[in-house]
């Protein structure tokens, strides 16, 4: 069975937002969804293309002055229909991380530099903690600037499950230094 294409569904669930042209699409991504979704800005207009022709969207072109058209695309009742299944269709799979660390660690017995594996974690500890700033500052401005509006409710639930992975990803790279540091890779105590 072919594997589905869930940046549909990603795209239909952005229309249901204020955020209408792929510019504002683009941007709704990379401000959110790409911090635990990746679509690629290549993916966006071929998307919107087949969602306008499977009629789960439509297109209308908004002229302005000393520019191109402006596309703006909005969800049809079909789209919503199309959302509203998938959103009710039970989840088949919990996704697999790719993460070179853990695949560089994997094989770190190969490593001549017990040092460098060690500053491999310190590096991936600080990227760590700049992803959970920046959660922070996602969470502070929804707060400060947000209009109570349901969808920010379900934002900040998907951001606490963001800001605690990075919390717990930071803990273990904590526990896994100690660990190679004391010389015992199991993690027991001497």
């Amino acid at each position: 069975m072919a594997q589905e294409n869930h940046t549909k569904y990603a795209i239909l669930g952005i229309l249901t937002t204020s955020c209408n042209s792929g510019y504002e699409i683009k941007q709704m991504i990379d401000n959110s969804l790409n911090h635990f979704w990746k679509i690629s800005y290549g993916q966006i207009y071929p998307m919107l293309k087949t969602l306008v022709t499977d009629e789960l969207a439509y297109v209308v072109e908004v002229a302005q002055e000393n520019k191109p058209d402006k596309k703006t695309y909005f969800i049809t009742e079909k789209g919503r229909a199309v959302l509203q299944n998938w959103l009710e269709t039970p989840i088949e799979k919990v996704s697999i991380e790719k993460n070179e660390l853990l695949l560089k660690l994997f094989f770190s017995s190969n490593q001549k530099k017990e040092q460098l594996t060690i500053k491999h974690i310190e590096q991936y500890i600080e990227k760590l903690q700049e992803r959970l700033a920046v959660f922070l500052t996602i969470e502070q401005s929804i707060h400060t600037h947000g209009t109570g509006h349901l969808d920010e409710q379900y934002w900040l639930i998907t951001l606490d499950y963001g800001k605690r992975a990075t919390q717990a990803a930071i803990e273990w790279g904590n526990a896994a230094i100690a660990t190679i540091k004391g010389g015992n890779v199991n993690g027991e105590k001497d």
